[in-house]
């Protein structure tokens, strides 16, 4: 079948979601993924936002995490405080995530600043918002986005959001009990964290990618598992779920 990079990416990313997780979604890609993963294998997730909309079904994927699509159709509203101190930090959610502008190999993330330095920038980002809780508080942490050399580097700008440190032993140093970083899914490929260096460590590549090209978009050496193997194409009911998603979403956002 035919397919782009970016459908391959995010059947890719939802296959990870089980259909008994709690998962805490962030905006964009990741929402994609696990809406995905509901209307296919996963039917009964529970999908978290940060606003606080617990085991919502939004029929379109929402532009913010205020849409009214997810609190429509949420089993249940709670505040942001709750949210926060009760859900995420109780240890109640098995799945967090996330995207994010930059990278780097252990997970860390970047969605503050790119370039110069916090006050003076070259592109000021939207922030943190919920994401450096995410990704302490969550059971461990999938993370999606597309692969480039800007976005892949071998020292983020400003950690937004904690992955396993800056050597890929500050994480347990500092006492955070969850798992973290787990996997990575790209356009490319699907990296996998190497349990003793806590480094991504390429275990899928996607159909028709070749090495040179991930060594190419990626800003540091990259490191192949022993055994890659290729990842499964997207099947017809994944294809068509996505498509009829991103449709209806389409119409929506156009008033349609």
């Amino acid at each position: 079948m035919n397919y782009t990079p970016t459908e391959m990416m995010t059947v890719a990313a939802a296959r990870a979601i089980r259909n008994d997780d709690v998962c805490f979604v962030g905006i964009g890609m990741p929402s994609a993924a696990c809406n995905l993963a509901r209307l296919t294998h996963a039917p009964d997730v529970t999908l978290i936002y940060e606003s606080g909309t617990i085991g919502t079904k939004p029929d379109v994927l929402p532009l913010s995490i205020g849409d009214g699509e997810l609190c429509d159709t949420a089993v249940t509203t709670v505040a942001v405080p709750e949210m926060f101190r009760y859900w995420l930090q109780g240890g109640r959610i098995s799945v967090g995530f996330l995207g994010a502008a930059q990278l780097d190999k252990f997970g860390n993330l970047n969605t503050t600043v790119v370039g110069g330095d916090y006050h003076h920038p070259k592109v000021r980002l939207p922030g943190g918002g919920g994401a450096p809780e995410i990704a302490t508080s969550c059971g461990e942490i999938f993370i999606v986005m597309k692969q480039s050399k800007r976005g892949f580097v071998e020292n983020i700008d400003f950690m937004t959001s904690l992955g396993h440190g800056k050597t890929g032993k500050e994480r347990e140093a500092l006492g955070v009990k969850t798992k973290g970083p787990s996997r990575l899914t790209t356009d490319l490929c699907i990296m996998e964290t190497d349990p003793d260096t806590r480094e991504f460590v390429v275990t899928s590549i996607h159909p028709g990618v070749t090495r040179e090209q991930i060594r190419d978009n990626t800003g540091w050496a990259v490191r192949f598992a022993e055994q890659v193997v290729e990842t499964p194409a997207p099947n017809e009911i994944e294809l068509g779920a996505l498509r009829a998603l991103n449709e209806r979403t389409a119409r929506a956002h156009a008033g349609q």
